[in-house]
């Protein structure tokens, strides 16, 4: 028999809607809120631990809540919620009837290390649009990145927006974030080449070689990249442009840079 919630005014209740609301919250609490079955089964594997589960069973089935229990601790709370508090709860208009208190982790650069002896990395300077941050943790998932590294980030990355538009690669990607002088140092302490994305001194992207360590640096379309970036460039690189304007979505030129570096190692 599950505990069950029916009062809005519930303390767990009003938890939830803040973490879910304020970063702050998130911070100082070291937990966030996941919606969604996939998400929840991707979090699982990716190593997060559920601290408490709130499903109502109106909406999913009890095999689906069975399944999640499997993978989530001995200590992970399951809860039985009204569908009244599920739908103030819900971030989604499409609701699955299940989320999950979870608790964050230490994204820290000093925590980071790969699996591969030639790692293909990411980084994204100060992205702010958590549209844009979860286009391209689905990018480097589809294209089986060694880690996505964030510099001097301007979202927190639990934010509800970023697990949503990333559908759940945020759990399936290494990440790691840092400023702009320790994620230099760490690549360079690595033996990582620096590839930035930007028109100043730049080749054409499919001249470059990504066959050895390489890190692919994105900036925003606004501002671009830092002087730190370019002044620590092993290479600026550039997407020839041949319509009127002169930069296209950061997703969207990651994505490019990527598979360029993709295509040429699969056949190394």
């Amino acid at each position: 028999m599950h505990k069950t919630i029916s009062s809005l005014q519930n303390p767990l209740v009003k938890q939830v809607v803040q973490l879910s609301e304020k970063a702050r919250e998130r911070k100082k609490s070291g937990l966030f809120v996941i919606e969604g079955q996939r998400e929840i089964q991707l979090a699982l594997k990716g190593g997060y631990i559920l601290k408490t589960v709130l499903f109502c069973p109106e909406i999913i089935a009890e095999e689906k809540i069975s399944r999640i229990k499997e993978g989530a601790n001995s200590e992970t709370e399951f809860i039985e919620i009204s569908f009244d508090i599920y739908q103030k709860l819900a971030y989604r208009t499409t609701t699955e009837g299940i989320i999950a208190i979870t608790e964050t982790k230490d994204l820290s650069i000093k925590n980071l290390d790969f699996k591969t002896k030639k790692p293909l990395v990411l980084v994204a300077e100060a992205p702010e649009k958590p549209g844009n941050i979860g286009a391209l943790l689905r990018t480097a998932d589809a294209a089986k990145l060694d880690a996505v590294i964030i510099a001097n980030p301007k979202t927190d990355l639990y934010n509800p927006n970023t697990i949503r538009s990333s559908v759940g690669c945020l759990f399936t990607n290494r990440i790691a974030t840092g400023n702009t002088d320790e994620i230099i140092r760490f690549l360079k302490e690595n033996n990582i080449a620096i590839y930035c994305a930007a028109l100043q001194a730049s080749v054409n992207y499919h001249h470059c070689n990504f066959k050895e360590s390489s890190a692919i640096i994105v900036g925003t379309e606004a501002t671009g990249l830092s002087q730190e970036w370019l002044e620590n460039s092993t290479q600026n690189i550039v997407i020839p442009m041949q319509g009127e304007i002169d930069s296209m979505n950061v997703s969207v030129a990651a994505g490019i840079l990527i598979f360029e570096a993709k295509r040429q190692r699969d056949f190394c």
